[in-house]
């Protein structure tokens, strides 16, 4: 009986695959909105149906095998090696991704990819919804995390139930700036690995500067809650509000760094604009 259920589930596993894969070609030849579900049923010869069953939207086969980064900095951080903090371990696994992630995107199936999600709303949606997917369950890593190995010098990280989330989002929203204004300036004559080691080092200042802050010896005595983490405690104008640096249309915030009008994630709310001191661009 173990033997049947293991041929059907390869069998499944391979139809999955073959649809995915014809689709995604597909995609790429004669663009996201041409191509329907019938389409693809058809060419990759199976029925509509079959399609379905494997897929609920023509988003989800798009995106398909194609978002490691979704469980991939949970996964981090549960599955880090003894004796690395949790914010090492996510530091380490979003400044070599990001670097990874530059490089394929860089190549012609990497651009058809940017192309389509830049010309398809329906798609950029998508994406951000599974970007928010993606900030919860890494926020769920950290509070496991936390719980039970303590980040060095930052014990009050636990005791707040908004750290893990908003530690989650800080630091996606930051690799995902990082990443995403890459690929919007890139052009086919860039080197990937020049790009992808930029990008590597710029990300790795911004997030060793964001986790410096975090284990600031003044952010709270370890093993007590920080009562004013998350607000602004400096940089603030007489009326108590954010202040805006000179000339830069940019505020800042309780850690000092500047932080401006981008969008990020589906919770559409403000997400740093985080930048380096050196180099200048990304």
């Amino acid at each position: 009986m173990s033997e049947i259920l293991d041929r059907r589930a390869l069998k499944k596993a391979r139809t999955r695959e073959h649809i995915r894969t014809v689709a995604q070609r597909m995609f790429a030849e004669g663009g996201f909105d041409a191509v329907t579900i019938a389409d693809i049923a058809r060419t990759a010869d199976v029925a509509v149906q079959t399609v379905f069953n494997h897929f609920a939207t023509k988003e989800e086969l798009f995106f398909d095998g194609r978002v490691p980064w979704v469980e991939g900095p949970a996964t981090a951080v549960r599955d880090r090696a003894p004796g690395i903090s949790p914010l090492t371990a996510l530091r380490r696994h979003l400044v070599e991704g990001a670097g990874h992630f530059v490089a394929l995107h860089l190549s012609p199936e990497g651009r058809s990819f940017s192309a389509a999600l830049a010309a398809c709303p329906a798609l950029a949606a998508y994406e951000q919804r599974i970007v928010q997917d993606a900030e919860r369950t890494l926020g769920e890593a950290l509070a496991e995390a936390w719980a039970t190995d303590p980040e060095p010098d930052a014990a009050y990280l636990s005791s707040s139930p908004v750290a893990a989330p908003l530690t989650a989002a800080i630091w996606l929203a930051a690799a995902r700036v990082v990443f995403v204004e890459q690929r919007g300036g890139s052009t086919p004559d860039d080197c990937p690995v020049e790009c992808a080691a930029t990008v590597e080092r710029v990300l790795d200042r911004v997030l060793a500067g964001i986790q410096s802050q975090i284990t600031a010896q003044d952010a709270g005595q370890p093993g007590e809650p920080d009562r004013t983490w998350g607000r602004p405690t400096r940089g603030r104008s007489a009326a108590g509000g954010p202040q805006t640096v000179a000339g830069s249309g940019r505020r800042e915030t309780s850690t000092g760094i500047a932080i401006g009008s981008r969008t990020s994630s589906t919770t559409r709310s403000t997400a740093p604009t985080l930048i380096a001191p050196s180099p200048a661009a990304v």
